[in-house]
């Protein structure tokens, strides 16, 4: 069922841990009449401090973020961590990044091979990263970072924590819309060096297919064509990335209950489209 048009802003959250000019927060914001997702803009938040004023900001918005908001069940239950979810990252926010990585270490160390991570009930049908991971990509850290600043923020997390309901911030992950429109070509590096022609030529498969609207979620994305050639140049794939987090986010503004299934686990959390 789609719901009618909305004057709310959508917001697509490409996230580091450790924003720097090089590497920033990316944020695509756009608006859906709709089938159709016009991309509206594109900011950069060069430090995690920005990252929180932007979000404790007046205004209205559905944001989906590409980093993860809860921790997996089996792996919180293990390490005897409150099995509650505003406890759980409470806990989590109090540890130093030392202290995860060693922590996580020893859960690892402790299992046989093959089954060394702990995994949520979302990461199988989305093909993510399990949340406990702290390196390649460094998706622990990402929490730490990242959900504590959404919670003092006071946003509205579905499903996880009751805030504001004008700015509702959803868990994303554009690798699992690429992957659903140009399977497991790279598309990005943020070594320049492996910036190669053909990861150019993902990534311009990759827009064509989203304003064709070639996807399951049953939207097309309008860009410029400044916006089309900014996403296709940048070798890093974070604008682009944005973009994809952005029509996840449309998708679940055309959702009962922004998508998410009625088992989902309040501790683990959900990973939007998945």
């Amino acid at each position: 069922m789609e719901s009618a048009d909305t004057d709310r802003l959508l917001v697509g959250v490409d996230f580091t841990s450790a924003p720097t000019a090089r590497k920033p927060i990316r944020l695509a914001f756009g608006l859906r009449r709709g089938a159709v997702v016009k991309l509206e803009r594109q900011e950069a938040l060069l430090s995690l401090d920005a990252f929180a004023a932007w979000l404790a900001a007046p205004g209205s918005w559905l944001g989906g973020f590409d980093l993860p908001f809860g921790l997996p069940r089996e792996l919180v239950q293990t390490l005897g961590w409150p099995t509650e979810w505003a406890p759980l990252i409470a806990h989590y926010a109090s540890l130093s990044r030392a202290q995860i990585r060693d922590t996580f270490a020893a859960f690892c160390d402790a299992r046989p091979a093959g089954r060394k991570f702990a995994h949520r009930a979302c990461d199988g049908p989305a093909g993510s990263s399990p949340s406990m991971k702290w390196v390649n990509p460094p998706v622990a850290y990402m929490l730490h970072a990242g959900v504590p600043r959404l919670v003092a923020a006071g946003v509205h997390l579905p499903g996880l924590r009751a805030g504001d309901p004008s700015r509702v911030a959803l868990e994303a992950y554009p690798g699992l819309l690429a992957r659903e429109l140009i399977g497991q070509r790279s598309y990005k590096s943020d070594d320049r060096a492996k910036q190669t022609p053909e990861r150019l030529i993902a990534r311009k498969d990759l827009i064509e297919a989203l304003e064709q609207g070639r996807t399951r979620l049953g939207l097309r994305l309008k860009l410029s064509h400044a916006q089309r050639d900014e996403l296709a140049d940048d070798g890093s794939g974070d604008k682009l990335d944005a973009v994809l987090c952005l029509m996840q986010a449309a998708w679940a503004d055309t959702r009962a209950d922004y998508g998410q299934p009625a088992g989902m686990d309040p501790l683990e959390g959900w990973i939007v489209c998945a």
